[in-house]
């Protein structure tokens, strides 16, 4: 979409309010279940088969073919495979035209909650380990699945998995569901002054990407905190952390790096206290899983489960795309199959 030349001061948890533009979002304040880039997601009731459904309205210049993807992978004849069982089915499709475009809308099942919801629920920020394990292996399963049908998911992380509600819902009034999970809540919305940045370069992602974010949402199911912080953190810093975990860079990145200097020496040791202040892999391990469950009263994983784990997740965190399993090797491994 075109850049907006008014720009809006930021609310938490909510789209930018520059793309009501045309081209963008097109607004319908029913209740609200979420937003990304290039779509709002909105709950509604259908009047002729009684249930609730997710309306996910698209902006007016994003691709239209997730709906096919999503039918696709739903056909009922891969009914085999149990990755269609984990695929949200499309109930209906429609267009709006309105003030900022033409809308592709998709009508699905509504979900409870996101995975990083369901975790914060929890006073320690953690899953039973035998929860972890199920959460792990469905996501590895419809990840394999997706990539045997030849997509790549693209962004794969907590807030987008998402759980199934409870068998219930449907019946609930809105006054109840009101009651329950209270009414939309208004921002006022304010506008700035200035310019957006220029977009950054686009790259074609392949199933090696799926792969890498399938390792970290994998560590935050089982973990505490994540891998890799990412709140109030630069590329740079990020780049750090992820030295310290998984080992050198590839020589020709590292060259490539312009900062490495101002955290590294020639011979790749930290020369500065915040560098030398990220944790290795195994150290992450202790103090991420092992000591909060600990602390929380639930068993540490043992010593072989935790052999098992940091063997899968090790080459999934690759930094060469190319040096990493399948999502069907992944599914192979040992800690998946045990």
């Amino acid at each position: 979409m075109s850049t907006s030349r008014v720009l809006y001061e930021p609310i938490e948890s909510v789209e930018r309010m520059e793309y009501y533009q045309e081209g963008g979002y097109h607004p319908r304040v029913v209740h609200k279940l979420g937003h990304g880039t290039y779509s709002t997601i909105w709950l509604a009731r259908d009047e002729i088969s009684n249930r609730y459904v997710a309306v996910k309205i698209c902006t007016a210049d994003s691709d239209r073919f997730e709906s096919d993807v999503l039918s696709q992978l739903s056909e009922p004849l891969k009914s085999s495979d149990i990755g269609t069982t984990m695929i949200p089915s499309i109930l209906d499709r429609f267009n709006v035209q309105g003030p900022n475009g033409n809308h592709a809308c998709l009508v699905t099942s509504p979900a409870r909650m996101s995975l990083i919801e369901a975790k914060s629920e929890s006073w320690i920020g953690l899953f039973q380990i035998d929860v972890a394990r199920a959460l792990a292996a469905q996501l590895a399963t419809v990840i394999r699945y997706m990539h045997s049908e030849g997509f790549v998911h693209g962004d794969l992380h907590r807030g987008n998995i998402l759980l199934q509600t409870q068998s219930n819902f449907d019946k609930l009034p809105t006054k109840e569901l009101y009651d329950l999970y209270g009414e939309p809540e208004l921002e006022p919305v304010n506008r700035l002054d200035g310019q957006t940045p220029p977009p950054g370069p686009t790259i074609l992602l392949t199933f090696s990407s799926d792969i890498w974010t399938l390792a970290c949402t994998i560590w935050d199911i089982v973990a505490q905190r994540s891998l890799f912080e990412g709140f109030l953190t630069n590329e740079d810093d990020m780049t750090c952390q992820q030295i310290a975990a998984l080992g050198p860079l590839p020589a020709e990145w590292w060259e490539k790096w312009e900062a490495r200097g101002n955290h590294f020496t020639d011979d790749g040791e930290p020369n500065n206290r915040a560098t030398s202040q990220y944790r290795s892999l195994e150290d992450a391990f202790e103090l991420n899983i092992q000591q909060p469950r600990d602390q929380a009263g639930m068993a540490p994983l043992e010593l072989s489960e935790r052999k098992a784990l940091l063997a899968m997740l090790r080459p999934m965190l690759s930094f060469k795309p190319e040096n990493r399993p399948s999502a069907q090797q992944v599914l192979e491994s040992e800690w998946m199959v045990k």
